[in-house]
């Protein structure tokens, strides 16, 4: 955590929280260390990279921890863990004093979803959080406090949602704002508690509404803010009623994960206008302050753009004490974010404050307020009511406020122990949500006879949300067994798999009605066992639709030889999966209701189908859009669809109030414009171009999952200048040959033959398009439409005016990627023209132009620079070679020295170097002889291949007898000519290398003393 120790600056802490389960089974690392208030995080990708903050204080909980007997989280012998109780000390300490000293206090937490917001906040189990810490030891004063003085305690939660506070209150609270109070919640009732079990109560009667109205609205608890308040009022009674009153505000703000701005995305709508706004409007507000800090002028302070920083306004720039959490994830999968949110804390630092106490003083004449009194008056409060008998007024009215919440407290005491009976003698259902705050807190009772759930009010279990009907389902308790009967068109899923019929209950099984209202089914008493059911988490069930559904880990195909897990980056990306099943099961049920007549599909790409080295990449996620009745398609990104998901909530909760859902189309996040769609790549290797050679290719074209989509002919030939195409005699050994020549070649795309895409619905073309080299932009060919087998006979020459060795070392390890692209009715074409790019005076287009180069000496010193790279490589050959010779020259010097050791003989030893020199001329030679063998081979080959990529592709007529009797006969001889090609190639090779063999064995025996 960090803060600034002065007492008019907001007080910040950051919190490193433990890795969470998704993070574990990625494989991620921690990217963090603390050293004291400092908090320094390095770059995954580049180690060496490391930025540092300091703040006031700094939490490591990430490690170095053990459970003791109660279940709290205690230091392991290690002094760098914080648990709970470090983080009350230093900061709900901080809290308290300033209520008792009559100051507004705040708290904020402020972290991407799932790095410990919540757990700081409220905590899990025995490990206390804030919120619970403050209001046990508020109450401890009221239960204690002293003669003639009085304490009272109120408390309310707030949710805000969407800028929304009415949807979580049937009837509605509204924003108003008093020219007195400034900004405040209409409605709000603030609860009186005098003993901590009633705040509990309290709390948790809160968490079941915010249950309950999440699932209604379809609501990401992730995306909401949660507002504890506290007003906390001191009461002297002396000669004067001296009241001191202050405003705890413990704010969980929701989770800051940033998603790609619209742009990037190529979204022609922008991000949902409330789903971010209260956090950047969070944001803008505070970098606003924070220049005020500097002495900048500003014009304006944004605390009316958002519903949160309105409520917020005098804890951030007014009057109030005010403290942050930064919760912070180690992971290394989010290292931008928690960047993200270290910078947004450095920010946060620099924000000043001022606070008054707030003081009220009852007193006969209005006039004695003036005179001599050292407390400060708070405007925004209204005098007490004048009198002697105000003090007796006063506590009657407190005692009363107390007298009915009691009453309340009453009831909700028998009814809470109603449901503990019925905990143990019926079977029942626990809901299971996002928030782990969340799960666990709605229980539904299945009674003896039958229960009918749905969303009509004659139900036995009322449920509402996304997908559940009005009768969705039947359960049947008898005889000790519990059986679910779906109704008509009615979505039911147990453990994974959807029923149809009537299915008999186990204890523990998963249960989802609807899209996406996920139950865990305890059993009769009988049935149930000392199994840990914690374990049954959100990420539990869609796991196991996910596995129900064929998806899983192994499919990706990403386990590296010699390990037994996935990549780390892999296993992410199949949690992002999973994460984004119930959006996509909650908009395709949205589009249902609305009529849009669309379908949602995840999809996972292959980023390795887009490099041109053939790099088996990190994948992604996309989610497929398909017009069930027009057949038109979309790609979307996961980020897009993100945005989109959280306008088409808010259209759907128009629906569901009544208004008409209708938009014009602009504005509807169902509609997109028809657009090229992506269908799939194929990669064409270069290499045969760097040696002059030529390359026919029967390609397949691959689709994102990896499946063939289309075949491709294309050749790729050496050429001359006016386009003559080179043979065999212009092959060149060495690609450094090339260096600085101009290097022509022709690239011909043929045709395309089984193109799946135009299968699927009429109205349909294709396009075909690749970038060589540096083109600033990609070629595509003319469109065809809505034929099968595809002639394209399209030819583009491309000229190298002086081919660079980046370029030649280009041909020699990348591929070509050639994209199919599927055109749509009203979709716009891409351009198929040349415009736009170099071209030489024959018309062919010019690629490796260092055009950024020649302005200067620079061309020179690159020319130098790569002939410098060539002849060290040649160097480097020539040395080696030497020292292998200087060995076996040492060797004989050596002999001969010590046979001829009395008489030295100039002459031998001139002949000695001189075999040393004829030996190296036939090394040379016999490299020479190699290289040429295995290019032939290498053209032999890929004639080879070829023939057997017209064997596999060659389809078998289904009807006719006789002609199938003709595409064996075909076939077979196809596949002896196969056979044959494959083992003369071979054959060549084995000769020329034998004779190579043969030659040098016949010099080294020759050349021996």
């Amino acid at each position: 955590f960090v803060c600034q120790k002065n007492d008019d600056c907001l007080y910040f802490d950051t919190a490193i929280m433990i890795l969470i389960q998704r993070e574990k089974d990625a494989g991620s690392r921690c990217v963090i260390s603390m050293d004291s208030n400092s908090t320094s995080i390095y770059d995954p990708r580049n180690p060496g990279h490391v930025k540092t903050f300091t703040f006031d204080l700094a939490y490591w909980s990430h490690s170095g921890f053990l459970k003791d007997e109660n279940g709290m989280l205690i230091s392991a012998g290690s002094n760098s863990y914080a648990g709970q109780r470090e983080v009350f000390h230093d900061l709900g300490q901080g809290v308290l004093q300033s209520a008792w000293q009559g100051y507004n206090a705040t708290l904020l937490a402020y972290g991407q979803t799932g790095s410990g917001k919540s757990y700081s906040m409220i905590g899990y189990g025995a490990n206390r959080g804030l919120v619970p810490g403050v209001c046990e030891e508020l109450c401890k004063a009221v239960q204690s406090q002293e003669k003639n003085k009085q304490y009272q305690v109120r408390l309310a939660q707030i949710v805000i949602y969407f800028q929304d506070l009415s949807r979580l209150k049937p009837g509605g609270l509204k924003i108003r704002e008093d020219q007195q109070q400034g900004f405040y919640v209409d409605g709000l009732k603030l609860v009186p508690c005098d003993n901590y079990t009633q705040i509990e109560r309290l709390m948790d009667q809160g968490n079941k509404m915010r249950t309950t109205a999440t699932t209604t609205m379809n609501a990401s608890s992730s995306r909401s803010h949660m507002v504890i308040t506290i007003q906390f009022k001191q009461v002297i009674f002396l000669d004067e009623a001296i009241t001191k009153q202050s405003v705890i505000n413990l704010v969980d703000l929701a989770g800051s994960e940033r998603q790609k701005s619209s742009g990037s995305e190529k979204d022609r709508l922008k991000e949902g206008t409330r789903v971010n706004l209260s956090l950047t409007t969070l944001g803008n507000v505070i970098s606003a302050l924070a220049e005020v800090a500097t002495g900048k002028k500003v014009l304006h302070i944004p605390y009316r753009d958002s519903v949160l920083t309105k409520l917020l306004q005098s804890a951030l720039g007014g009057n109030s004490r005010t403290f942050m959490i930064a919760a912070l994830s180690p992971a290394d999968i989010c290292y931008e974010e928690t960047l993200s949110t270290l910078r947004y804390a450095e920010r946060c630092t620099s924000v000043m404050f001022s606070f008054l106490i707030l003081v009220q003083v009852a007193v006969r004449w209005l006039g004695k307020m003036a005179e001599g009194s050292s407390c400060l008056f708070s405007a925004e409060q209204q005098l007490l009511a004048e009198g002697e008998g105000q003090p007796r007024s006063t506590q009657m009215t407190w005692e009363a406020r107390l007298e009915e919440a009691r009453q309340e407290w009453e009831q909700q005491y028998s009814a809470m122990t109603q449901e503990r009976w019925m905990m143990e003698t019926f079977p029942y259902l626990l809901n299971i949500n996002e928030d782990p705050q969340l799960s666990w807190v709605l229980k539904h009772f299945i009674q003896d006879g039958t229960c009918d759930v749905g969303q009509s009010a004659s139900n036995a279990i009322i449920l509402r949300g996304l997908g559940i009907l009005d009768k969705h389902a039947t359960f049947t308790n008898a005889d000790g067994k519990v059986t679910l009967v779906p109704g008509d068109k009615c979505k039911v899923v147990v453990n994974g798999v959807t029923i149809t019929g009537e299915t008999e209950l186990q204890h523990s099984d998963r249960i989802i009605l609807g899209s996406n209202s996920a139950y865990l089914y305890v059993g009769p008493p009988a049935q149930r066992t000392e199994e840990d059911l914690s374990r049954y988490d959100y990420d539990f069930f869609q796991s196991e639709l996910a596995a129900a559904e064929g998806f899983s880990v192994d499919k990706l195909g990403t386990v590296s030889s010699g390990q037994d897990r996935a990549d780390p980056s892999v296993l992410a990306v199949f949690h992002d999966y999973i994460k984004l099943m119930p959006l996509v099961e909650e908009v395709n049920q949205m589009s249902q209701e609305l009529r849009k007549d669309l379908k949602f599909e995840l999809k996972v790409k292959n980023l390795a189908l887009s490099d041109s080295r053939g790099y088996d990449l990190q994948k992604e996620i996309t989610v497929k859009v398909t017009h069930e009745t027009t057949q038109q398609v979309w790609v979307w990104s996961k980020a897009k669809f993100v945005n989109r998901k959280f306008l088409m909530e808010e259209l759907y909760q128009r629906f569901l109030e009544g208004e008409n859902p209708a938009v014009n189309q602009d504005s509807d996040p169902f509609w997109d414009p028809v657009e090229a769609v992506h269908v799939g790549s194929a990669h064409v290797w270069l290499q045969a171009l760097a040696y002059r050679m030529r390359l026919e290719e029967r390609a397949e074209l691959l689709n994102s999952e990896g499946l063939e989509e289309a075949v491709m002919l294309i050749n790729l030939s050496p050429c001359s200048s006016d386009g003559r195409l080179f043979g065999e005699d212009e092959m060149v050994i060495d690609p450094l040959e090339l260096l600085e020549r101009r290097v022509d070649f022709q690239i011909h795309i043929a045709e395309c033959l089984g193109v799946k895409w135009l299968r699927g619905a009429v109205g349909r073309g294709i396009q075909i398009g690749y970038r060589v080299y540096d083109l600033p932009r990609c070629l595509y060919t003319k469109p065809v439409w809505e034929s099968i087998d595809l002639k394209i006979e399209e030819t583009v020459h491309f000229s190298a005016l002086k081919a660079s060795y980046e370029f030649l070392n280009y041909l020699q390890k990348n591929a070509l990627i050639v994209d199919l692209w599927g055109l749509q009715e009203g979709c716009t074409e891409m351009d198929s023209s040349l415009d736009g790019l170099l071209l030489t005076a024959e018309g062919t287009v010019v690629i490796d132009n260092p055009k950024d180069l020649t302005a200067s000496n620079v061309p020179e010193l690159y020319r130098k620079l790569l002939q410098m790279e060539q002849e060290t490589e040649l160097l480097r050959e020539l040395n080696r070679a030497l020292r292998e010779e200087n060995a076996l020259l040492r060797d004989k010097l050596k002999k001969w020295d010590a046979e001829h050791h009395e008489s030295q003989c100039p002459s031998q030893t001139v002949s000695v170097l001189h075999a040393f020199a004829t030996m190296c001329s036939h090394r040379t030679s016999c490299d020479a002889e190699l290289a040429k063998a295995l290019k032939t081979f290498y053209q032999n080959m890929s004639v080879v291949r070829q023939q057997f990529l017209q064997v596999k592709h060659s389809t078998p007529p289904e009807d006719n007898l006789q002609v199938l009797r003709l595409f064996t006969e075909t076939q077979s001889q196809m596949i002896s000519d196969f056979g044959q090609q494959l083992e003369s190639a071979v054959y060549k090779l084995k000769s020329d290398v034998a004779l190579i063999v043969k030659k040098k064995r016949e010099y080294t025996a020759y050349s021996k003393p």
